[in-house]
């Protein structure tokens, strides 16, 4: 057997207790698929990371099934096609849509998405013009509606999501608050990004921080994180403001659950606090294709990325997004590519 004949792959080894460990994950090899009537086996050149990864190791029953022991990890990825039993799809098309922290896929070609060339960079399509990007653009569009005057923050502002959050709150008019961790994502967000304004929240009086940011209170919330941010924005919401609840990403590793914000003022203020998840609107996707890949040629839409080299890292990835290591929408770039 080859070297091009074999495939890796990253499997769940044991449920994290905790914050997850390299050990929890192990890497086993076998033959690369052949495709089947439909279907299209492709070789990955990159792999998202992202954090709902991590409640996918649980055991508990969420919206989406966890996965279990022995079973490969699940990410998005972009890849080459190798072999196609699909006549939309032909070897050397650039795909996304299979699924799997493994160097090949063999996947319906139905649930596969071929890339346009020249429009972006490969790996984008796992970022802002991918998942990430959709989801910023569902959740301030649909839920947090900001208009022009009011003030909107979004916390892990210079990561994947909260990055393209608060660009489309600029274009809407909003004056923009971003909470990142250290100053060197703060002068992004502010410099790169082009916020009005970013709060440390590793400051010593983040509440105090984030008044001086928003005199005027918050209209609209892009939660990321939850924790001692939550708290500190949720004291300063306005009567009708929005929070798009997005991510917790502080409490992805805790064992128990934490207390959260007192909600009484919820009542009074009319607040309108809404969930979501980005998979139950997939027509999101093409018609965020659409409007960001003009964005992105013309330069007006801001992103960064993270890469990380190697199949072998993914596990070490995980992990630091889960603790903010990552600076940018992190990547893993697993074989060479074509652009």
């Amino acid at each position: 057997m080859t070297d091009s004949s074999i495939r890796r792959s990253v499997v769940l080894k044991r449920r994290p207790k905790g914050e997850p460990v390299a050990t929890d994950f192990g890497i086993v090899e076998d033959a690369v698929p052949t495709s089947g009537p439909g279907e299209v086996v492709t070789r990955t050149l990159w792999l998202s990371i992202d954090p709902y990864m991590r409640g996918r190791l649980r055991e508990e029953k969420s919206y989406a099934a966890p996965i279990q022991i022995g079973e490969v990890m699940t990410g998005e990825t972009v890849g080459e096609v190798v072999k196609s039993s699909d006549p939309a799809f032909a070897p050397g098309d650039i795909v996304a849509g299979a699924r799997g922290w493994q160097t090949h896929s063999v996947s319906p070609g139905a649930q596969l998405f071929k890339l346009p060339k020249g429009a972006a960079s490969l790996s984008a399509y796992l970022g802002v013009l991918g998942m990430p990007g959709a989801t910023a653009y569902a959740g301030v569009t649909e839920i947090c509606k900001p208009k022009a005057g009011e003030t909107f923050v979004v916390s892990a502002a210079s990561g994947a999501v909260g990055s393209v959050a608060g660009q489309i709150a600029k274009r809407a008019g909003a004056r923009v608050v971003g909470i990142a961790g250290g100053p060197d994502k703060c002068l992004y967000v502010q410099d790169s990004l082009g916020f009005d304004a970013c709060v440390d929240h590793r400051s010593m009086d983040l509440r105090q921080e984030l008044r001086n940011a928003c005199p005027n209170g918050i209209d609209g919330y892009f939660e990321n994180v939850g924790g001692d941010v939550q708290l500190a924005v949720f004291e300063q919401l306005n009567a009708f403001a929005r929070v798009a609840m997005c991510g917790m990403v502080a409490h992805y590793n805790d064992q128990t659950v934490r207390p959260g914000p007192n909600l009484i003022s919820v009542v009074g203020k009319r607040i309108l606090i809404q969930g979501f998840i980005v998979s139950d609107r997939p027509e999101r996707m093409s018609e965020w294709r659409a409007m960001a890949e003009p964005w992105i040629a013309a330069g007006t839409l801001a992103y960064r990325e993270d890469v990380i080299d190697g199949l072998e890292n993914a596990p070490e990835a995980l992990i630091g997004i889960l603790s903010g290591r990552n600076f940018g929408k992190l990547l893993v770039r697993v074989a060479s590519s074509h652009g």
